[in-house]
Order: C-alpha cells, then structure tokens, then sequence
C-alpha cells in the first residue's frame, strides 16, 4: 500500500467510515494495482460487487474469487455504537447484554436519581439532556438509539438526532397510541412519514416479553437484526 492511500485508510477509520482494502493476489500487476481502498459507495462500480457488498454487511474479512482472479477484503467497519435514553430498568438489563454482544453503550438520563454509577456499572453514563450529551456521543450510521422514557422532553430529542444522523436502528417505547402522539409531534418537526416510519415501535421482536429483562432481549435481537441486515451495506 502507498502512503496516500495508507493515510487515506487512516482518515476514514478514524472518522467512523466503513472501509475495505482490497488486495488483487495476482502476478504481474503494478503495485498501485494491487491495492485499493474503497467505502461503500463504491461498491456498484467493481465486479466483485456482490461478495464487497457481503463483506460490509457481515464485517468479515477474507479471500474472495472471482472467475479466475483471486482478491482479499479486509475490512474495517466502525465499532457499533447502543445509545439508551432513560435509565430504567430494561435499560439496566439492555447495557449489560449489549456489552457481552459487543456494543458500546452510552446511557443518557438528566433524572439523576436514576442515572447512578451504581446502578449501571461499566457503562458511559451521561446524567444529562439529550441535546447535552449528543454533542459528545455523536450518532452515526453505525449507531442504535434507543427511547426508553416515556418522556417526550427527553426521548424526543434523542428520536430527532438519531433520525437526522439516519441510525441504522432507531427504537422507541410505548404503546401504539404513544407512538401516534410521538408521530404528531416528530412531522411537527418537519420529518415525512418514510422518515418517521424508520422508528421500531412499539420496539423489540414480538417474542410475548413480559419482564425488563425479557424486553431487553427483544430489543437487542431486534438491534442484531438492524445490523446484519443488507441495507446497512447500502
């Protein structure tokens, strides 16, 4: 790999941006050839389009051919990032499953009565308003957020952010009537119902979760699923 091509890795890594090099394992090629860096938005361009495509969805890195050309994929997807607003009890259980799954988990809650060191150890937890606390935990496309208060003043905020930073996987609270008020006033806001229909409500697979716990499972299955899903790759 070149220099500028090694910075160029660099920069998109550092900035949170999906990113393969691509390594061409064939004889005779020039250097410049045989390795080259590429996002997403590249992938329509290439012939090995579809196995690109899978690596970006999957995260995995490997050797690919392609008819009689042999390449490797390595590549580098961001760390995903959970974001909770509401330090309650399924949330309690949510950042404990999402660290054993590898998520980075911020908890974000201005009630500090609830938003206790001791009742979320090991966690990044923001005693403060969303609008504080997004500054520092910027939502990307590689982020799950997660409305957990029933709120509006603080969930709201939160909804807003994740929806503008387009989140792979927005989840909210609440029952259907909750969700149409939430509807009411996020196209106040001026988002379309395709935006608005981005966000799982109510939120979690239907697996009949009664307890915190159990709903915190939903919630994560239904985050893996956002995940691994094809359009992230998009």
């Amino acid at each position: 790999m070149n220099l500028d091509d090694l910075v160029e890795l660099n920069r998109r890594i550092a900035n949170r941006e999906p990113v393969a090099v691509v390594t061409a394992l064939e004889a005779g090629l020039e250097p410049g050839d045989r390795v080259v860096v590429l996002s997403p938005e590249d992938i329509s361009s290439q012939f090995y389009a579809e196995q690109l495509s899978e690596a970006f969805r999957t995260g995995r890195s490997g050797l690919v051919e392609v008819g009689d050309r042999r390449f490797f994929l390595n590549v580098h997807l961001p760390p995903v990032k959970l974001i909770v607003t509401g330090a309650v009890h399924i949330s309690q259980a949510l950042a404990e499953m999402a660290r054993l799954a590898g998520l980075d988990c911020a908890i974000i809650d201005p009630r500090t009565a609830f938003a206790t060191p001791e009742r979320f150890p090991n966690v990044m937890l923001l005693a403060e308003w969303p609008d504080q606390a997004f500054s520092r935990v910027k939502p990307d496309r590689y982020t799950a957020f997660v409305a957990l208060t029933h709120d509006p003043k603080i969930d709201d905020p939160g909804l807003i952010a994740a929806l503008r930073a387009r989140c792979f996987y927005i989840g909210a609270l609440g029952s259907r009537k909750t969700h149409a008020k939430r509807v009411e006033r996020l196209q106040s806001q001026g988002f379309t119902a395709d935006e608005i229909a981005r966000i799982h409500a109510p939120i979690g697979l239907d697996i009949g979760a009664v307890s915190p716990p159990e709903i915190a499972v939903s919630i994560l299955a239904e985050i893996v699923s956002a995940m691994r899903a094809k359009r992230r790759a998009a």
